[in-house]
């Protein structure tokens, strides 16, 4: 009796022992980068070759453990495939081929954490083709393009609002750098926590108020993640850039903390 006891405890010793030490699940990204009119350069499909952030990508996943799936066509987000990914990355423009329906499923998927967003340079010059869609996105990515004063190549220096933070970590302040960012129309600060804007005391291109360049918002439970950089094919191989991506898609996906309050010390 003693003998059949100790060893029913030794299984359940070795059971706890193993569930407590067992690695988490990958996380699982689904990348899309359509394009609905104008076609960036990095995400433009060479015949018979992947584009350059879906190369990129492809060696974060590796180096870092992701499930990846790609896709160039919105139709392939269904409200089932939202079972089978944890985080949801846009990198698009136009007006994608998704339902009201679609994207009332994704923004549940978000809402409830079970999903997290990241959107990549463009994806704030996106809408969703249904009637109403352009605008509901914007109100969920946080603003919508309006122009791009500082083109490709353009000086620019990032302030890093808050270093502290996992999805800036990568970037120093004060970085001199040239890429196009973007103004944006129906941006509210009461709801982002912007993480990197530009100088406006440096450059040839200024504005006498705050140009954010990436944020975070918490969409109910779970977390949406937008950066402007990514316009060129060297931002692609910069590793501040892949590695703000990577702890972007670890933070939206709910694997290391970091605040999503609006941040106070914006304008």
């Amino acid at each position: 009796m003693l003998r059949t006891t100790l060893g029913l405890l030794l299984l359940l010793l070795t059971a706890c022992s193993t569930t407590s030490t067992a690695p988490e699940a990958p996380l699982r990204v689904l990348y899309l980068s359509q394009s609905v009119g104008f076609v960036h350069e990095t995400v433009r499909r060479p015949p018979g070759s992947l584009s350059v952030s879906e190369i990129a990508f492809q060696q974060m996943a590796s180096d870092n453990g992701f499930a990846l799936d790609l896709t160039q066509d919105a139709r392939d987000l269904t409200p089932a495939r939202l079972a089978d990914i944890d985080v949801l990355a846009f990198n698009t423009t136009g007006a994608l081929p998704i339902d009201q329906a679609t994207w009332a499923a994704v923004i549940d998927w978000i809402e409830s954490g079970r999903g997290g967003f990241v959107g990549i340079h463009s994806a704030t010059d996106t809408a969703l083709d249904f009637e109403g869609g352009q605008d509901a996105y914007s109100a969920f990515i946080g603003g919508r393009f309006e122009s791009h004063p500082w083109v490709q190549g353009t000086p620019i220096r990032l302030n890093n609002l808050e270093p502290s933070h996992p999805v800036a970590a990568s970037w120093p302040d004060g970085v001199q750098y040239a890429e196009e960012i973007y103004q944006y129309v129906g941006l509210d600060p009461a709801r982002v926590r912007v993480i990197q804007a530009l100088d406006m005391s440096f450059g040839p291109v200024r504005r006498p108020y705050p140009v954010p360049v990436t944020w975070v918002r918490a969409v109910g439970r779970g977390r949406l993640f937008y950066t402007n950089l990514g316009h060129t094919p060297s931002t692609w191989d910069d590793p501040r850039f892949r590695s703000q991506l990577v702890s972007a898609i670890l933070w939206t996906g709910g694997r290391i903390p970091g605040p999503s309050a609006p941040h106070p010390a914006l304008p």
